[in-house]
């Protein structure tokens, strides 16, 4: 028997069960999704579900259950069901699908917290965890940076200076699956019950902290490519593990671009640490590239806002209104976010 209440089962979703149609049948969470089925944990163990008819035709891709997801299922042989609801998602971390303009993928859903993990070797990019942060944040989920691989050469200083926007926002722990030490902060800031996902590229060490963190084997690894120093990919789906008498653990596989799908591209001011330059802006509405009395701008020409940071700013801005924006909007947008990258160029030639 599974105690669900360790998988994340409160109050608030018992409500939001109230609210449907089958709420008289079992309820479980989906814990890996595969090319057929699912695979969802229940109060009497492990099923494999299958979609009714409804929910496979009637819903679109996005609306189909993912990780994480809470399901009402209809048991009908010993390992069996058919899901027949999906309760409504609560902080869910999707990405801009692969190929298309505005459509979104499902990664995990009643996530509470969303590890950032990245390798301190040639993997490490400043960029890549600024993308991460904002779709994070953009659910209210709480983005924490994982470093892996602190045992290799690095210089911590370089390191630190490159982060220093982001460390003022969220934490950041330095760990190594070699080094038990620097696994145990981690450890403790899981809470019971919490949900966490892990996201990063292929090879950083998501699979193996996990295995670390629940001090047992419960994912594949594979050893080290002596070609390029990097993890093999391992990890070819979404996958749940529940830690003893902790939190929930969600493996994701490696990416190598992760699709920005924000819709609220004014909040990045505040992740790149240009609000605080903003608000001495002389117009209220500036978009910090051109216009007179930019603080923002000035402070990139005095050194006090790296340029890098504020490069990634634009360039992220650009995404997400390109992602929320209507097909008329984003024609308008082009020729506006052209003169931004000339604007860039110019000030970086200061």
């Amino acid at each position: 028997m599974n105690n669900l209440s360790l998988y994340g089962w409160n109050d608030s979703l018992f409500q939001l069960k109230q609210t449907s149609q089958y709420k008289h049948l079992f309820h479980g969470r989906v814990s890996a999704v595969n090319k057929t089925n699912y695979e969802v944990i229940t109060e009497g163990g492990l099923l494999l579900c299958e979609l009714t008819g409804n929910l496979l035709y009637g819903r679109s891709l996005f609306e189909l259950p993912c990780t994480g997801d809470w399901i009402i299922f209809q048991p009908f042989d010993d390992n069996k069901g058919i899901i027949v609801d999906v309760l409504p998602r609560k902080h869910t971390l999707f990405r801009k699908k692969s190929g298309t303009i505005s459509d979104r993928q499902a990664i995990a859903s009643h996530v509470d917290k969303a590890f950032i993990v990245q390798s301190l070797d040639a993997n490490f990019s400043v960029r890549r965890t600024e993308r991460f942060m904002v779709q994070v944040l953009e659910e209210n989920i709480q983005p924490v940076l994982i470093l892996t691989k602190s045992d290799l050469e690095f210089s911590r200083h370089q390191v630190d200076e490159s982060l220093k926007h982001i460390a003022r926002q969220i934490p950041i722990f330095f760990t190594s699956i070699l080094s038990p030490e620097t696994i145990l902060p981690v450890r403790k800031f899981i809470r019971q019950g919490e949900s966490i996902v892990f996201v990063g590229s292929s090879g950083v060490g998501k699979s193996s902290l996990i295995n670390v963190l629940c001090e047992r084997t419960v994912l594949p690894t594979s050893e080290i490519s002596k070609s390029s120093g990097k993890g093999r990919h391992t990890s070819t789906r979404r996958e749940m593990v529940l830690m003893d008498d902790s939190g929930i653990l969600i493996d994701t596989p490696g990416v190598r671009e992760f699709g920005l799908a924000s819709d609220n591209p004014e909040a990045l001011a505040d992740i790149f640490d240009i609000s605080d330059f903003a608000e001495s802006c002389r117009f209220e509405n500036c978009t910090h590239v051109d216009e007179p009395g930019c603080a923002v701008v000035e402070a990139v020409n005095n050194g006090l806002l790296k340029f890098e940071v504020y490069n990634s700013y634009l360039k992220l801005r650009k995404e997400s209104w390109y992602f929320s924006t209507s097909e008329h909007e984003k024609r308008k947008r082009d020729k506006y976010f052209a003169r931004v990258s000339d604007e860039a160029k110019r000030i970086k030639k200061r």
